[in-house]
């Protein structure tokens, strides 16, 4: 009820936004290459805010404690094993943190490769062993140095724009058709927003499952690349210590699509963020 709420209220708070910037700006909100920018403006805006902040919500979602000097055996090891993955993927030395979390994951974020942020629960590294912890965190690093954070981001901005444009178009046009036949002048402020939330639910979900498709693909080829920095016996093996462990994901929302497993559950296969880890393992053990 909360995120129906919260969601109702963004969109109420964008319309009154978008036609202040956009009188504020002399652009025509009307016109179709008016309602273009503005949809650009509030969907690309959006997505990289949200990148260029997601170190700092990492952290305060999870509470990371980022290892500024190891204090233990772990924690060198730690640093110096994520040190030596970033140099053989010609990425800057990511910081690195540790949160606890009885869940078994690992998550890697950042707006920059060279700046990037690499965070492992105190569950993975009391559940697994030294070289499935070394393929987690080769699976990380890849994200970093594939870009992965901000092309998600690229793709969702892209999506945002078009499910904010032709929402409005559509909601545009249906105003139209009504004030031809009402006198009163079309659907008013009011049911101008409900259809466009409607309609915004409505291609949300179609951009929903292209965003997860995308994600689904980038964790195949962070397994490789996993391969790649320690290799493929180590990363089936800990994707085969990711089987044994049935409990879900306890990544909060805003980081869990960047953890090495996801959570159970879904209607279908199609709004997951991650494959299957049967299909996971299958692939590597192709290569």
């Amino acid at each position: 009820m909360f995120r129906i709420i919260l969601f109702l209220a963004t969109n109420m708070a964008i319309l009154v936004l978008l036609g202040i910037v956009m009188s504020f700006l002399g652009v025509d909100s009307r016109s179709t290459s008016g309602l273009l920018v503005m949809a650009a403006v509030f969907g690309m805006g959006g997505s990289f805010i949200s990148l260029a902040m997601s170190k700092w919500i990492a952290k305060k979602s999870t509470g990371a404690r980022v290892i500024e000097t190891p204090t233990n055996p772990t924690e060198q090891w730690l640093v110096s094993t994520v040190r030596r993955m970033a140099e053989k993927a010609e990425i800057g030395m990511p910081e690195v943190a540790i949160y606890d979390s009885p869940d078994i994951n690992a998550f890697a974020t950042g707006m920059k490769k060279h700046s990037a942020l690499v965070a492992v629960s105190t569950g993975l590294l009391q559940n697994m062993n030294k070289d499935e912890v070394e393929a987690v965190l080769g699976h990380e690093i890849t994200h970093v140095a594939c870009g992965d954070m901000v092309t998600l981001s690229l793709v969702q901005g892209v999506l945002n724009t078009f499910v904010i444009f032709f929402s409005r178009m559509a909601a545009n046009v249906i105003s139209s058709v009504i004030s031809s036949d009402d006198e009163e002048g079309g659907l008013g402020f009011f049911g101008y927003m409900a259809v466009t939330i409607v309609l915004e639910l409505v291609l949300g979900l179609f951009a929903a499952i292209i965003v997860m498709w995308f994600s689904r693909k980038r964790e195949f080829t962070a397994d490789k690349g996993a391969a790649f920095l320690t290799s493929k016996d180590k990363m089936v093996g800990a994707l085969r210590r990711l089987q044994a462990h049935h409990e879900p994901s306890h990544l909060p929302d805003q980081v869990a699509a960047f953890g090495i497993r996801s959570k159970t559950g879904g209607l279908t296969g199609l709004f997951r963020s991650h494959p299957p880890l049967e299909a996971r393992i299958e692939a590597l053990q192709k290569l």
